[in-house]
């Protein structure tokens, strides 16, 4: 979902046979967008804890079963990412300059049989919307921590529900900042003003690649959480989304201090989670506290999140997708990335998208299947991309066929490309049924 100015897509060069490297360049589910053990049951074990989070029993009987809009009734969206929506190197950064460029995504999807935009609205723990937790962006005042004079996000939601389209806002929860991106981290922002504070050691990180929030303190997850519903109560937003990105690295010395604390106080009354499995309970924690404050302001909002394709790499960076899937009080809806194609020798699009649906077992969880118009036409996966210009289309009759709840493509660049053209008109007709 995530975000996306980097090909995060591995590139292989080793010198090896031919067939392993088709093998494993098809094999890594990750992407440009790139929307990629764990425990049996809900082990929603907070730092610092010793005993289960459970989600809340006191959500409402409304909020099971959220409305997801859409006006087909098929989810068919688009994701908007914050590069579609970038002012910052724009001469011209007024309201009416950006009014001019959301109106054109707008008409742009529509004409493309989309009736859902997710749009961007938190790419780097800041805000393309006044917000009382995280600093503007840089995406709209051009420098982080600069006001643009104007709301994007509720121009954005103005001419979304205009055109009769229904508009989601998509959220990264803990990316800050990536290979220096954005250059300038404001004042006010969160990372700036814990850095400086002792007795928040550890609630942000470094790493090599970037800046993070660490989800095993409370504090952090409820920032976080607090963000969600800042946008649920402030806009008619149709749904509030998480992208694919939560722990950036396995490495244990990420989270060292917080686990080691966490191991110190469990070992007294039981054992101590895995690492992973503690990871994953911190991720369902924080889910979990999303979907509840969402819930408390809106019951009938939609909450949703976009993971990678592969289970076990969600896995891997703490996203317990088994149990978001199965279990009531995490989400709405489902999307996995599927960026995969038929010709896939380790996760063929076919396999994947039944798989995801047999995990989908509780009713009120909607399952869309996220799907490449990205590689489209493009030497992706070995240039099985070019075998033809159908493979989206065909991907959406099977997942009709395995009765999901609609699509999600990524992204709105590549609806309007050379490169994807064909699979782009080929895609549409299916959708129209024409």
């Amino acid at each position: 979902m995530v975000v996306k100015i980097f090909n995060r897509h591995s590139i292989l060069v080793c010198v090896c046979i031919l067939a392993a490297v088709i093998a494993v360049t098809m094999a890594v589910n990750v992407s440009l967008h790139p929307k990629e053990n764990s425990p049996a049951v809900p082990t929603n074990l907070a730092a610092g804890s010793t005993s289960p989070v459970s989600p809340s029993n006191s959500v409402s009987a409304a909020a099971a079963t959220a409305s997801v809009s859409t006006v087909n009734g098929e989810m068919r969206a688009v994701w908007v990412p914050y590069m579609s929506l970038n002012m910052s190197k724009e001469n011209d950064k007024s309201e009416a300059a950006f009014r001019k460029k959301f109106s054109g995504i707008v008409t742009g999807a529509k004409q493309c049989g989309m009736n859902t935009l997710i749009v961007q609205v938190r790419p780097f723990g800041d805000a393309l919307y006044p917000s009382a937790y995280f600093p503007w962006s840089n995406v709209v005042g051009g420098t982080q921590g600069v006001n643009p004079g104007y709301d994007p996000l509720k121009v954005m939601v103005e001419l979304t529900h205009q055109a009769g389209m229904s508009i989601h806002a998509w959220i990264n929860p803990m990316r800050i900042q990536i290979s220096g991106s954005p250059s300038i981290l404001a004042e006010n922002n969160p990372y700036t003003v814990w850095s400086k504070d002792a007795s928040k050691a550890g609630w942000v990180v470094d790493t090599g690649s970037g800046k993070y929030y660490n989800p095993a303190y409370p504090q952090v997850r409820k920032l976080i959480a607090d963000g969600a519903q800042e946008v649920a109560k402030n806009y008619e937003v149709d749904g509030i989304q998480f992208d694919d990105y939560f722990y950036p690295t396995q490495d244990a010395s990420f989270d060292k201090a917080a686990y080691d604390s966490y191991c110190t106080e469990a070992a007294k009354t039981g054992t101590p989670l895995s690492l992973a499995d503690w990871r994953c309970a911190n991720i369902n924690a924080m889910v979990s506290q999303v979907y509840r404050q969402i819930k408390a302001v809106k019951p009938n909002l939609a909450f949703g999140i976009a993971p990678q394709g592969n289970v076990q790499n969600d896995l891997k960076m703490g996203a317990d997708v088994k149990v978001w899937c199965s279990a009531q009080g995490y989400v709405d809806y489902i999307c996995p990335e599927l960026y995969v194609n038929f010709d896939n020798p380790v996760l063929p699009f076919d396999t994947a998208a039944e798989s995801w649906r047999k995990m989908v077992t509780n009713k009120n969880v909607k399952l869309y299947l996220g799907l490449a118009v990205y590689k489209a036409g493009s030497d992706a996966d070995s240039g099985t991309w070019k075998k033809s210009t159908n493979i989206l289309a065909k991907q959406v009759e099977l997942g009709r066929k395995t009765t999901c709840d609609g699509f999600m493509f990524y992204s709105w660049e590549y609806l309007n490309s050379s490169q994807t053209k064909d699979e782009v008109q080929n895609v549409i007709k299916t959708l129209n049924g024409t």
